[in-house]
């Protein structure tokens, strides 16, 4: 019961305290002392019953006698994770799914009638399984509120949508970089194979390499080598649409965890100034580079919206990922679903703060690379559109994109979840005029 019980108590943490569930999840993790298998069970439980919410109270509410609004939070909560394995994971028998949830209910429900109640209910989804109504609406079928859907649909457009929603819902491929400064992809891919490990090359990007079957990724011998980082295809691209030359003094000034100042490093940059405003956070960035071998890097705790007159006009490239409203990484963290638009407005004018900050660092005929890991026009186009009025000696270039990826808008690209296979993720090019 080890894995449901604790991927449980973080369903209730999640709902109670409005925590993101990745880091609640790593915790109770550790707190619990899973075994790698138990690990891997919860985190699936925990992930796949808030990627399915909707879609589980949707079957719920056939199932129940009762209104599923009088439920008990956290009745409702194990029924979730007993109908999950019980709809979507074929490998756990429907006994055990029904048995561990009734004994949950024992443990956590406070009036008698509860465990009967979960008894009765799962052994019923059992009975009928394949039987009962499916949702028409996306808010029900891909669990997404309608008010996200409707939000993200001006920019993701109609033919994107059913794919995005779908995406958001997948499994996220755990996507790595090769330190080419310290072997080369075939070498890698051989050595991760000599280790028990699944690895392929990306659908798109043949650049990076997607592993299955790694077990706990850092103790891996290859990675302690530093042969590779973790970081998704879409980050990696935007540090290439960059083009960083050899020597290229870089500013990355949202760095943590630090995979845009690694592949700076990889691509030939001199000195890099790697920035974050949490303290935790640059430590752990040092000990990236220290194990990749990055003598180069310079982690610094310092606040982005903050200026630094010692850096005015000095960098060849300032690369400002800014914090976002995060609906490009859904897959990643499911619960940013249930973040609504309307309780993130306050970001762009964050956002173009730190743009506009950033962009005093640029000497002349140099670049200034702006990204997001979000969709909405007006985190991503809309800061850009308003910084360029304001700077006019700022211009759009042309990202450098493979010929898969049409470049749509010039300078400007945004990477749509279920597309190419990557985080959902814009992307902007500006170059500082001589």
């Amino acid at each position: 019961m080890a894995a449901r019980e604790t991927a449980l108590n973080v369903l209730i943490a999640v709902r109670k305290e409005a925590a993101w569930s990745n880091g609640i999840l790593k915790n109770y993790i550790q707190r619990d002392r899973l075994s790698p298998k138990d690990a891997a069970l919860a985190t699936r439980l925990c992930y796949g019953v808030l990627q399915n919410r909707a879609l589980l109270d949707f079957y719920l509410a056939q199932l129940l006698t009762g209104r599923l609004k009088d439920l008990h939070p956290v009745l409702r909560d194990i029924l979730h994770l007993g109908l999950y394995q019980i709809y979507k994971m074929d490998r756990i028998p429907d006994s055990a799914a029904v048995n561990e949830s009734v004994q949950l209910a024992k443990k956590y429900c406070k009036f008698p009638k509860g465990a009967g109640l979960v008894n009765g209910v799962l052994r019923n989804a059992v009975r009928t399984a394949g039987q009962l109504k499916t949702p028409e609406g996306y808010a029900e079928k891909y669990s997404h509120p309608q008010e996200l859907i409707d939000f993200l649909k001006p920019y993701v457009g109609k033919e994107h949508l059913p794919a995005m929603l779908e995406a958001n819902n997948e499994i996220p491929p755990l996507t790595v970089q090769v330190n080419l400064k310290k072997t080369s992809r075939e070498a890698l891919m051989e050595r991760l194979a000599q280790e028990g490990v699944d690895v392929r090359t990306h659908s798109v990007f043949p650049q990076c390499l997607v592993l299955e079957n790694t077990g706990n990724i850092e103790q891996l011998p290859s990675f302690q080598d530093g042969l590779f980082y973790v970081q998704d295809a879409a980050a990696w691209l935007s540090v290439q649409c960059a083009e960083i030359r050899e020597g290229d003094k870089v500013l990355d000034c949202c760095a943590a965890p630090g995979g845009k100042s690694f592949a700076a490093a990889i691509c030939g940059a001199g000195e890099i100034c790697s920035c974050d405003i949490h303290p935790h956070k640059v430590e752990l960035l040092q000990k990236g580079a220290e194990r990749l071998g990055f003598s180069n890097i310079h982690p610094q705790c310092r606040d982005a919206t903050e200026f630094v007159p010692q850096w005015q006009d000095k960098m060849d490239v300032v690369i400002a990922d800014v914090p976002c409203s995060g609906y490009g990484i859904i897959r990643k963290k499911p619960d940013i679903r249930y973040k609504l638009p309307t309780t993130m407005a306050e970001l762009p004018a964050l956002q173009a703060q730190i743009l506009e900050n950033q962009a005093r660092y640029v000497k002349p005929g140099g670049t200034l690379l702006y990204s997001t890991c979000t969709l909405a026009y007006r985190e991503n186009e809309g800061v850009v559109e308003a910084f360029l009025q304001a700077y006019p000696e700022f211009q759009l270039i042309k990202l450098p994109l493979p010929e898969s990826i049409p470049q749509t808008r010039e300078g400007m690209l945004t990477l749509i979840p279920g597309t190419y296979d990557t985080d959902g993720f814009f992307i902007c090019r500006m170059r500082r005029k001589e």
